[in-house]
């Protein structure tokens, strides 16, 4: 049996999902049903149940977008910088080997030979430096916390996609933006991005920090032309001049466009399908929205 934090959340209910599809047991909890940020109180739990392994999906990444988190700070520091580390304290005395849904975003750019940043290497859009959002400064350091904690997974998402229409789908966002920011990045499909954390587990891969982004780097422009060859939305898209007209116009708060190399997982023997072809087959398949106009 696997506890589940955080499962009715965008990410935690892709991870019920395929749990549900292995028919792999599972108890999804919610703060209403188990105070998990009482290291003592999970670790009660977690003694009287003795799961196999722990997924923490649990965090607050902002609605509708990431500039909320600017404005909800104690509530972001809290889920994302300290929960992390009272999990491992109530994991590691009660034995239980676990995994973190951490974020790609604590990231900006590429490395400087133009390849995808490696989990060896030191993020850089954190507290650190000049130019972050909260929230990914944040999750730098949810993951600096489990720094050298035994038994553990960390295991980065990157802007989440689906085949399913909704608010925190980035296919549906481009297509509901009255204007884009063009920019690079790795993404996750969200619904692989939880089938390959899993399998982490399940084939006793190394503990460890792991990239879990759809292999290659996709623009804004390029994604858009996959949406419009679909034909799901025939909008006439628009583009911000520049990252700084963005920022005047439409955000509180940077944003992090980055590319992650995916390789560390690829060679345990888990992988993802290619990015382009993952968008384009969710949107083959897509699912839209009663509501979306």
């Amino acid at each position: 049996m696997i506890y589940l934090l955080g499962g009715s959340g965008y990410v935690g209910q892709a991870f019920q999902r395929q749990l549900a599809r292995q028919g792999v047991p599972f108890k999804n909890f919610r703060r209403a049903d188990l105070n998990y940020t009482d290291p003592g109180e999970l670790l009660k739990a977690l003694r009287a149940d003795r799961p196999e392994f722990l997924i923490n999906a649990a965090g607050y990444t902002g609605r509708p977008t990431v500039d909320a988190c600017e404005l909800h700070k104690e509530e972001c520091f809290l889920a994302n910088a300290v929960l992390p580390g009272r999990v491992a304290e109530a994991c590691a005395a009660a034995g239980v080997p676990w995994g973190h849904v951490s974020s790609g975003c604590i990231y900006n750019g590429a490395r400087p030979d133009g390849h995808g940043f490696t989990e060896e290497d030191a993020p850089n859009f954190t507290f650190q430096g000049k130019n972050t959002s909260y929230y990914s400064g944040t999750k730098a350091l949810g993951e600096q916390a489990l720094a050298g904690q035994p038994a553990v997974f960390i295991w980065r998402l990157r802007i989440p996609f689906s085949a399913v229409d909704g608010p925190r789908n980035y296919l549906s966002k481009l297509m509901r933006y009255e204007k884009l920011l063009q920019a690079t990045n790795s993404l996750s499909e969200l619904e692989e991005y939880a089938a390959a954390a899993i399998a982490c587990w399940q084939k006793r891969v190394p503990f460890g920090v792991y990239n879990i982004t759809n292999p290659g780097q996709v623009t804004t422009i390029e994604v858009v032309d996959l949406i419009e060859r679909s034909g799901v939305c025939r909008k006439r898209f628009e583009y911000f001049a520049s990252e700084e007209e963005f920022m005047r116009l439409a955000a509180k708060t940077p944003r992090s466009n980055c590319v992650l190399d995916s390789s560390k997982l690829l060679r345990t023997g888990i992988t993802l399908t290619e990015v382009h072809e993952a968008i384009a087959r969710d949107l083959r398949r897509w699912q839209a929205s009663p509501t979306a106009s």
